[in-house]
């Protein structure tokens, strides 16, 4: 259930409520992927940085280690020993990004294995099933994440076909939350919004999917190529016909400045992969742009990859030794900026959800946009 607390502006400050927690809005999602974070980052780190929901995905885990057996062992929460929130992705985006040769028809979608090769057939309750094996706190709807770009009719008959799975995913889950050895019978299910950068075609999908009486709603199909003043076009035109007493998410976006601006326009969650990978390359996030550890002018820096962050890396270590640690390929200078970024995100969350209730979010932007503008390393 979504309570919304107050408003400034456009921008939302909520609580929804969930079997396993309340989570604070907006939000940004933790995205491990396997049922981890990459970057040897604990459940326990999790907690300590502040994360209040973690992002996993259907497809890697149908693949690998199977869903069967995570729901033999108890479902994903006992699995990776984790009690808060969890969000499990569709797989559709994997199976359309990762599958050289598909082939799409009305039931579902047929494709290789990246793993192994295997024939894997993939539809509305396929997706369904893995994820109520996975007893995940939020399923996402099955939906097909249309090339970019397309041609106008490739959208509207994608979108179509994607407003027809969703009925037979909502049907799916009602059945599967019903079953009496279904781990998580309270499993809710977000929709999917999608027509590219068609604006007519978003907004009319948008009412269509209204409809349904979903938990929550997202927008996918964004930040796939388009530039970034169109994308928050389509969430300033598009967020308007979605439930206002429901949860927007924003699908796999995106930077600290795309987040300022999209909370802004509306949007309650956030999931990306760009805190965990940049970490992982030697780049850190802070206040006043982005670090690039690996160059040579922090080699003899004493001080932390930025001053009164309370980050596990920050209170304990410098940029030279974490360098150090980058330099020599050692795992731990990952895990520690992997920490860090993750910290920066989930901390930026947190006063973004403090200036929406006090009235001062468009100043904190400005502010924070600022700051980011002063200087990013190479």
């Amino acid at each position: 259930m979504y309570k919304l607390i107050c408003k400034d502006g456009n921008a939302k400050r909520g609580e929804f409520t969930t079997v396993h927690g309340v989570i604070q809005t907006p939000v940004f999602m933790n995205v491990g992927t396997v049922g981890a974070i990459k970057g040897a980052v604990s459940t326990m780190d999790l907690k300590e940085i502040g994360t209040q929901v973690e992002l996993s995905n259907t497809y890697h885990l149908h693949v690998r280690p199977g869903d069967e057996v995570v729901k033999k062992l108890g479902g994903l929460h006992k699995f990776m020993v984790w009690d808060k929130p969890i969000l499990t992705d569709s797989g559709g985006f994997q199976v359309f990004s990762l599958a050289g040769l598909r082939k799409i028809k009305e039931e579902g979608v047929y494709f290789n294995s990246h793993v192994d090769g295997r024939k894997i057939f993939m539809g509305p309750e396929e997706s369904m099933r893995i994820q109520s094996n996975l007893a995940s706190t939020i399923a996402m709807a099955f939906d097909e994440c249309a090339p970019h770009p397309c041609t106008r009719e490739y959208m509207e008959n994608s979108v179509a076909r994607t407003t027809r799975w969703l009925a037979r995913c909502k049907a799916e889950m009602a059945r599967l939350n019903s079953l009496e050895d279904t781990i998580n019978k309270k499993q809710m299910l977000f929709g999917i919004n999608q027509g590219g950068t068609f604006e007519d075609i978003r907004i009319e999908h948008a009412k269509r999917i209204s409809e349904f009486g979903l938990d929550g709603y997202a927008l996918g199909g964004l930040a796939v190529g388009e530039p970034h003043e169109e994308m928050y076009d389509i969430i300033e035109k598009t967020v308007p016909h979605l439930p206002q007493d429901k949860p927007v998410y924003l699908m796999g976006v995106g930077t600290p400045a795309n987040i300022l601006e999209a909370v802004e326009r509306g949007v309650d969650f956030f999931d990306c992969v760009y805190p965990a990978r940049n970490g992982r390359h030697g780049h850190a996030y802070t206040n006043h742009g982005k670090m690039n550890l690996l160059n040579a002018k922090y080699e003899l820096d004493s001080e932390p990859i930025e001053p009164g962050c309370n980050c596990p890396a920050c209170r304990h270590y410098s940029r030279a030794y974490i360098r150090h640690l980058l330099k020599a390929k050692e795992m731990l200078g990952l895990r520690l900026l992997v920490t860090h970024n993750l910290y920066f995100y989930n901390k930026m969350m947190e006063e973004i959800r403090q200036a929406i209730e006090e009235g001062g979010y468009a100043q904190y932007k400005k502010k924070k946009l600022a700051g980011f503008a002063e200087g990013e390393d190479a």
